[in-house]
């Protein structure tokens, strides 16, 4: 993905962007209602039943009615792989069943995505024409760093409209041939925790310290904020929230960037931690919560994937149950053997090691099993 900020030249021009985001949000909910109400999920057949209306009471174009119509069904469908998933608890839970008890509903200001029929980049002079409720929009400069540039030369996919705290931005889907994985000589285990933010089967700790900091320090900043209830302290916990949402991301993104080029210099894969719906299954002390519900685990485990894909490095995601309670060396597995946070020591043939070194190495071997036994897809031979 590649990211772009908008410079509209007038009000009018920022008026236009803003009114086209709520017209077309207001048309996804509209959508949303029909989709849960008649249990219409397919594109094909939520677009026969609402399209025209969306056209009519939102003044919507043809091409942006169909944008609005796959947002609905992506979102619908992304619902139904977290609820696989278990990421909204077990089936009967109250989390679980509030949210299927209900639409999907959409804010004002949500992306929306636009594709190359109602937007065109014009990467000589960095401006956009764009398509709004106003009428085409041209000219619109944008400025964005000399990687997203690269990036934006081979876009081909679609860019959503974004605003945050009144600015605009574009963020374009770039599509990047991916090259097939290679055999890998061995696997890198990946250890995924709170503390250190993730642990490898060679030993390296990243550690999670200065994040933890970092983010209890906001916590007890946001607590201030809150309690004084005023217009200004509610811009400042805008502000915070996204700075660390941005402080958070580009962590995980130093990490990810680090295990891929390990991986990738010592030809081997990496393996993960399948870590979906532990929020759910882990019932965690009342001071660890707010610790436990910030751990960025997925945005990280995305990261490393995604990166991976395009440098044709091999990823598993394995069973992460026991790996901390597993010994590495002869597997015998018992929760005394995880003596505290930091230490493990085998009661059976005596090894001594890092808690989170142990449970990486596990991950590593169950990684090579996986692929042994070809739950993952293979590298082509022919």
């Amino acid at each position: 993905m590649a990211q772009v900020k908008l410079l509209p030249a007038s009000a009018y021009d920022v008026d236009a962007l803003a009114a086209t985001l709520r017209a077309c949000n207001r048309a996804a909910n509209r959508a949303s209602e029909v989709a849960f109400a008649k249990d219409l999920k397919r594109r094909d057949v939520l677009q026969e039943k609402v399209y025209y209306a969306l056209r009519a009471d939102f003044d919507l174009g043809a091409q942006p009615a169909v944008r609005v119509v796959k947002k609905v069904c992506d979102a619908y469908a992304t619902l139904r792989a977290n609820l696989k998933a278990g990421n909204y608890g077990p089936e009967g839970s109250k989390r679980r069943l509030k949210v299927e008890s209900k639409p999907i509903r959409f804010r004002e200001d949500a992306a929306q995505p636009f594709d190359d029929r109602i937007l065109t980049w014009n990467l000589d002079q960095r401006t956009v024409s764009i398509w709004t409720l106003a009428g085409r929009i041209k000219g619109i400069p944008f400025v964005c760093s000399p990687e997203a540039m690269k990036l934006l030369a081979s876009c081909k996919g679609e860019s959503d409209l974004v605003m945050r705290d009144g600015m605009f931005f574009l963020i374009a889907t770039i599509d990047i041939p991916e090259p097939d994985p290679y055999e890998p000589a061995g696997w890198l285990g990946v250890d995924l925790g709170i503390v250190n933010i993730a642990t490898t089967s060679d030993g390296e700790i990243m550690a999670g310290r200065r994040l933890n900091r970092y983010r209890k320090r906001h916590l007890e900043l946001r607590r201030k904020l809150q309690a004084k209830r005023t217009k200004s302290a509610k811009r400042v916990l805008k502000r915070i929230r996204r700075r660390e949402a941005r402080h958070s991301a580009n962590t995980n993104h130093i990490i990810a960037k680090k295990l891929v080029a390990t991986a990738e210099r010592t030809s081997r894969g990496i393996a993960l931690e399948d870590l979906g719906g532990i929020r759910a299954r882990v019932t965690a002390r009342k001071d660890q919560r707010a610790r436990l519900h910030s751990w960025a685990f997925a945005q990280l485990g995305a990261f490393v994937e995604y990166k991976a894909r395009r440098a044709g490095v091999p990823v598993v995601r394995v069973d992460p149950r026991n790996t901390s309670r597993q010994c590495s060396r002869c597997w015998h597995t018992h929760r005394s053997n995880r003596i505290d946070q930091a230490r493990f020591a085998c009661r059976s043939c005596g090894v001594i090691l890092h808690a989170d070194h142990n449970g990486s190495r596990n991950i590593a071997h169950r990684g090579d099993a996986a692929w042994q036994r070809g739950a993952v897809k293979r590298p082509s031979t022919a």
